[in-house]
Formats: C-alpha cells, sequence, structure tokens
C-alpha cells in the first residue's frame, strides 16, 4: 500500500491522536479513543499504517512505540491534496468558497483580512 491512498475514519482517529502525543502506545491510542475497537484491532490497524508508511515504531521493552513519519503540516497538505482532487475537481477556489460559506458565522474580521491579504499576495505573484 502507497503513502497516497486515502485512511479510514478510524486511521484518521488513530493519527490524530498520535499527532497530538508525539508518540504513543496502542495501549494509549485504545485510551484516547473515543469509542474504541478491542486493543488487538488498535494494534492491527496501527500495523496497517505502518505498512501505509504513515507511522514508524520502536521497541521500547516490550511495547512498541509509534511514531507518525511525516510531522502534521505534511500530512495536513496531503490529506487537503486529496480533498481537493476528490471532491473539488481540483479547484482551489471551489474549496476556499464552500469553507467561507460554511463558516460564515465564525469567521473574525481579522480572518477576513488574513484572506483578503493572501489573496492579494497570491496575485502579486502571479499565481
Amino acid at each position: 500500500m502507497t503513502r497516497s491512498e486515502g485512511l479510514s475514519r478510524r486511521e484518521r482517529e488513530m493519527m490524530n491522536i498520535i499527532f497530538r502525543r508525539g508518540t504513543a502506545t496502542a495501549a494509549d491510542v485504545l485510551e484516547a479513543m473515543a469509542d474504541p475497537p478491542s486493543y488487538s484491532a488498535v494494534r492491527a490497524t496501527l500495523r496497517v499504517l505502518e505498512q501505509k508508511g504513515h507511522l514508524r515504531h520502536q521497541h521500547d521493552g516490550v511495547r512498541y512505540v509509534y511514531t507518525p513519519t511525516v510531522n502534521r503540516e505534511k500530512a495536513r497538505i496531503s490529506a487537503l491534496a486529496h480533498l481537493l482532487t476528490t471532491f473539488f475537481e481540483g479547484s482551489a477556489a471551489s474549496v476556499v468558497a464552500t469553507l467561507l460559506e460554511q463558516s460564515k458565522d465564525q469567521m473574525t474580521p481579522d480572518d477576513l483580512d488574513r484572506l483578503s491579504s493572501l489573496i492579494e499576495q497570491a496575485r502579486k505573484e502571479g499565481r
């Protein structure tokens, strides 16, 4: 399996836990999950995430301690690229428009100023 393959809901939940903690054992992940499966299911999913290239492990006695193979920012970019191509036909403008519409009641004037500044910068750079 390759890194570009999507993650299931459960895999994303586990990756988020490990990103938040920095490192985690299967027991740590199980404890942090909202609606956890069995311990063996957590271990199996962590192995799958390792096979996909998202995690690596180190031995700590008999325990495996898992660490993400990429930092959270790179994972965000990859997830966003997948979202962009899967649901928005590659249109960044459609993504931004949807986000603005969905969060219109939560946007502060500072948020809007920041977005305006980013758009103006993109124009200056010819993007």
